[in-house]
Order: structure tokens, then sequence, then C-alpha cells
């Protein structure tokens, strides 16, 4: 077994699918106990794929495996074993694929990360305007394939997380909006002492909402995002964090005279937003995986992402370093957090910020 691994280590640079697939083709000739330590000998030897994306992943493999062995001539009774379970168990895959996601960046990466899977996948933009919550139950009914959300423990133990910062952790670098009365207050704070004395107003079906929770900080929530911005010029909260790259889009589209973007402060904390797909749809995930790893390894999603976005832009608008930085914990933060992978985030973590 262990010499069959290293062959098949060594063929990794013909792409990470031909190495499963010889692996898979490897495991079903072996019993059930050494199949499980093949494959927990494979993923140990893998290298920036944690072992739950590999499962996911895998799974694409092992459909496409089955379905060509359903096929296949041999006489053997493993093969017509696999053959006669797969023939009532396995399903057609379908290549249409329902989504939530409306915005450009979020929908043109998605595109271009099953294009270059070659997954011949066709997406359906669902209409509906749905809450996290609701977004979750489709999901898990099957109804919505795949969204895009700000990470969670309980959202990554609910459906199968694609592990790559869709934002190169942007989100968690948050801007307030504010009323432009209080500018003064804003400006007066100096610690996280002085940020504790402000309230936020957040939307409940968040993971932010517990984050800041988490952290002391007081926090005022809404089921409804929209309601957030009168009940914020109402006086019922003080300041409305938002991700640096979505805050000037979300505040003129929710126009105020009594509000505006504070030039003071920058709440940032780790906060991953991934594509999230049903657990009906593991090939899915897979196939969104392989395509975003080939872009990351290529410069693509970098070149993409720095376009559209226009990070050179927003750099200069924002002017991060000279914003006083209250950092907070993300305390239910997975594990398999690729935290340590620096190529998938931006080096705004590692700033010092105004003293």
């Amino acid at each position: 077994m262990a010499i069959h691994l290293t062959a098949a280590m060594r063929v990794i640079a013909t792409g990470m699918t031909s190495v499963i697939r010889y692996v898979f083709t490897l495991t079903t000739t072996l019993i059930i106990t050494k199949r499980a330590a093949c494959w927990s000998l494979f993923i140990m030897a893998l290298t920036g794929l944690s072992a739950s994306s590999f499962a996911v992943f895998a799974a694409d493999i092992a459909s496409s495996h089955f379905a060509a062995n359903s096929n296949s001539n041999s006489n053997s009774g493993s093969s017509e074993a696999i053959k006669s379970d797969v023939s009532h168990t396995q399903a057609p895959i379908s290549k249409t694929i329902v989504t939530t996601i409306q915005q450009t960046w979020q929908l043109n990466l998605l595109k271009e990360a099953l294009r270059r899977s070659d997954s011949g996948y066709e997406v359906q933009q669902m209409a509906t305007q749905m809450n996290q919550k609701r977004k979750v139950e489709e999901a898990l009914a099957g109804t919505v394939d795949v969204f895009w959300s700000m990470t969670s423990k309980e959202l990554e133990e609910t459906v199968l997380p694609v592990r790559i910062p869709l934002f190169k952790g942007l989100l968690g670098n948050r801007l307030l909006i504010i009323r432009k009365a209080d500018e003064t207050r804003f400006a007066n704070v100096k610690t996280m002492a002085d940020f504790r004395q402000l309230k936020a107003g957040q939307n409940r079906y968040w993971p932010d909402a517990t984050i800041l929770e988490a952290n002391g900080l007081p926090v005022v929530t809404s089921y409804q995002y929209t309601n957030l911005y009168p009940m914020l010029e109402g006086g019922r909260f003080d300041y409305l964090a938002l991700g640096a790259q979505e805050i000037g889009e979300e505040l003129a589209s929710h126009p105020d005279p009594a509000l505006k973007v504070d030039s003071h402060i920058l709440l940032q904390y780790r906060s991953p937003a991934y594509f999230f797909v049903s657990p009906k749809r593991p090939e899915l995930a897979a196939a969104i995986l392989a395509g975003l790893e080939s872009m990351v390894s290529d410069g693509s999603f970098d070149e993409m992402f720095n376009r559209e976005l226009k990070i050179e832009q927003l750099y200069r608008e924002a002017k991060f370093e000279q914003r006083v930085i209250i950092r907070l914990d993300t305390p239910d933060l997975s594990p398999l957090t690729p935290i340590d992978r620096k190529e998938l985030w931006l080096d705004l973590f590692s700033m010092q910020g105004a003293k």
C-alpha cells in the first residue's frame, strides 16, 4: 500500500483529480479496513487541503469512478458488486445549479471556478430574496445548491463550506456607518474601553452579532437588515459595521443625509466568507473547490479580485493604516480556517494602525 501511495504522490503534478482517481482505484481492490487506512495516509500526505475539504473533493471523484465502473466489462466479483450497488443507488448528477447569489463579484467568481473545474455546470439565479436562516433551510432541503456567507462554526457544521475566503479577509475589516452629528464622538475613540461605550446595530442572523457580543460590545439587533438604517438615525444604536468593500454601495442604496461613513475607526476580526453548498451536492462543492484552487495557484484569483473590487482605489480611499484599529476575537472560528495560507488573505491583519 505504501508503494502505491508513493506512486500516487509522485504524479501529483499532473493534477489533484488524477491523483485521487489513482488512489480511489487502488482502494477499491482493498478490504474495508485497509481502504480506510489508505485514504487516511493519503489525506495526511497532502498539504494545503484540509481533511474536510478533501472529503468533499473526493466525493466527486468517487462518483465519477463508480460511474465508470458501472460501464466496465470487467468480470471480477468486486467490480460486479460495485456495478450492482451503483446501479441501484447512483442518481444522475444535475448540471444545473440554483443559487441565491446576486452580487457581481461572487457570481462571477463562482462561474469562473466552475469553468475552471471543467464541470459543465449551468448557474440559475433565484430572484427570491432570503435571509440567512432561509438560505440554510433551502440548502438543506436541496432547493438551493450554493450561496455565500460569512462563516460560523454552526454554518460549517450544517452545510458544506468551500474554505477559500471570497474577500481575502476584507469582509472582516469593517468600517462604520454613523450619524453625522456623532463624528466628533467617534474621533475621540482611542481604546477598546472607549469603543465599548458605543452601541452597535446588527442583523440578528449574521454571525457578526455573536462576535460583537462575545467581545463585550453592546449590540441591538433586527431580523430585517433594511430596518437598521432608520434605527441608526433614530438613535437606537450608534453605528452599523459593514465590510470595507461593501459599505459605500450599501450606504448609497439607503441614502440618508443624516448618516455618513466614519473616517476614524477600523473594526477588525477574522471572519472569512465562503461559498456554502447543499449537503445534497458534494460533487458541486468539489468542483467549486477545484476551480478556486486552480485560480489561486495561477494568480488569476488575485487578478480578478483586484480588478472587480477595485482594491487599489479602496486602499486609497479607506486609509486603513491611518485609522485606530479595534481588534476583536472570533471565538468560534473553525480550526480548519486556512489562516496559514498567506496567499488567501490581504495583509490588513498585520497593520499597526494609528496610535
